[in-house]
């Protein structure tokens, strides 16, 4: 072999390595991807040898989160890098400070920080395309890029703060302490968000993961590409197609559609948030539950204390409570309800799609309140649970098509083709046509009414199951995902938000 040639072979590998540290925005790095298991499979035994020395175990894992989202997002990395020097030397200035006014200053000057960065990146083009209509002036949307995960670091951000402010917690005694918590990669893009007074005492122990901690966390790893990269991603094509352009499909195909749609969400964030769970069960950290069965719900107020339980217990905590909760009359009660859940909708996205998707959920949640009097004399039977749960259950997946949808029209749309030109006769006709989708629906929701217990009971099999056991399980969950892959790994829906 010529010396050129050898040359140009070892160039090739430095631009292949190099290619593996340099951000690329049309493939940022996923939990779904191979690039990041292969990582993590050399992160973890440095991990593993450097864990009896925290401060080593801190300055190891800072830098690998750091470069995990400068994977995920690019140069924006250096924003939180900032925003966390920012908020820690704001919680020392408010711990330290004894006039209760001027430490509410300084807090709400961290909170104005915070939610300016957000609201810039976020919202700024939002609200300067609803100036541009009332002025009716030549609106030129900015250039802004979304960082990825912005919204769930901001809101972990603020928690902190206003509970050192509160005196729920003390600051941490250095910076980096604070960075771990805030960039902690598990948790970083897509939550779930994480509370300080619930995440810091773990650092502070720093105790080794158990055989059940990384065991239970592999198999919440499995469950959760289980999830995303065979069920959320494999209905997706077929929901896709109803979405993007509804006019073209019958009811039976919209209606379809939106039950799949419906799963799709629920899969895609859960297995998300199980994969994040699991992989901070590895390195033996809790993140707590974020997802309990929430399609199990007979009514919105229970549905919301099963979704995304990280973040309803952060609006509850430091929206609704902070509002007046339910302390300051009945009146009162459903208008925090309604403007928590706004905020919340807003908290999705900049579209009026999410303002009006939180507003329903705020409006469905005080109807609920309203009517508890005359349900508690409801007897409760399987008839009445059963009707609670139709009822539920419809009202959140019409919801999700306004979530969904393009935009109002498109969302309207469907719903008419769903309640208009509906004929039961063709249901047996789109089994035939797309059986896998509708076997893998059928097996989804009959998964999900599995009781809780169950799961748990299977989950300490896996972990109690010899090596080679747990080998098949990985391979079979591995070939079922090659089997029914797209062409490429969908980026998880949250991660726009």
């Amino acid at each position: 072999m010529a010396v050129s040639d050898v040359f140009a072979a070892f160039q090739t590998v430095l631009e292949n390595v190099a290619g593996m540290f340099a951000y690329d925005p049309e493939a940022p790095m996923l939990f779904s991807s191979g690039l990041f298991w292969i990582l993590f499979m050399v992160f973890l035994p440095v991990y593993a040898l450097l864990k009896g020395s925290r401060w080593k175990m801190v300055v190891f894992v800072v830098c690998f989160s750091l470069y995990f989202y400068y994977k995920s997002s690019g140069w924006f990395f250096l924003m939180l890098i900032g925003t966390s020097m920012i908020d820690w030397t704001l919680s020392h200035v408010i711990f330290r400070l004894s006039r209760r006014w001027i430490r509410l200053m300084v807090m709400w000057l961290s909170i104005g920080i915070s939610l300016s960065i957000l609201g810039y990146f976020k919202y700024a083009n939002f609200f300067l395309w609803n100036w541009n209509l009332m002025v009716e002036g030549n609106f030129q949307p900015l250039d802004v890029i979304l960082p990825v995960g912005i919204s769930f670091y901001t809101f972990q951000s603020i928690s902190y703060v206003v509970d050192v402010y509160k005196g729920r917690i003390k600051p941490t005694s250095n910076w980096l302490d604070y960075l771990f918590f805030l960039s902690f990669f598990p948790a970083l893009v897509a939550g779930p968000i994480v509370r300080a007074d619930y995440f810091l005492p773990q650092l502070e122990r720093n105790e080794p993961a158990t055989r059940d901690n990384i065991w239970g966390g592999l198999w919440l790893v499995i469950v959760g590409i289980v999830k995303k990269a065979l069920i959320a991603d494999y209905i997706a094509q077929y929901n896709d197609l109803i979405f993007n352009d509804p006019s073209l499909y019958t009811g039976v195909q919209t209606l379809m559609g939106v039950l799949g749609y419906t799963m799709q969400i629920y899969c895609d964030f859960s297995g998300y948030s199980d994969m994040a769970i699991g992989i901070a069960l590895i390195m033996g950290f809790k993140l707590g539950l974020n997802f309990d069965s929430p399609y199990q719900s007979r009514n919105l107020t229970e549905f919301w204390r099963r979704w995304h339980i990280s973040l309803s217990s952060w609006l509850r905590d430091y929206v609704y409570i902070p509002l007046g909760g339910n302390r300051k009359g009945t009146l009162r009660t459903y208008v925090n309800n309604f403007l928590t859940m706004l905020i919340g909708g807003l908290w999705h996205g900049a579209a009026w799609k999410f303002i009006f998707w939180g507003a329903m959920h705020g409006v469905g949640l005080a109807v609920h309140k309203a009517c508890r009097p005359w349900l508690s004399k409801v007897p409760d039977n399987f008839l009445t649970s059963f009707l609670g749960w139709l009822l539920t259950f419809v009202y959140v997946s019409l919801l999700w098509v306004f979530f969904r949808a393009a935009d109002f029209e498109s969302s309207l749309l469907i719903i008419r083709n769903i309640f208009i030109d509906f004929d039961w006769w063709q249901i047996p006709q789109f089994f035939d046509a797309r059986p896998e989708w509708c076997i893998m629906m059928i097996a989804l929701v009959v998964f999900h009414f599995v009781p809780q217990a169950w799961a748990d009971r299977v989950q300490l099999l896996f972990v109690r199951m010899n090596w080679g056991l747990k080998l098949i399980v990985f391979l079979v969950a591995v070939q079922l995902v090659i089997e029914f892959m797209s062409e490429e790994v969908a980026p998880f829906i949250y991660f726009q938000f």
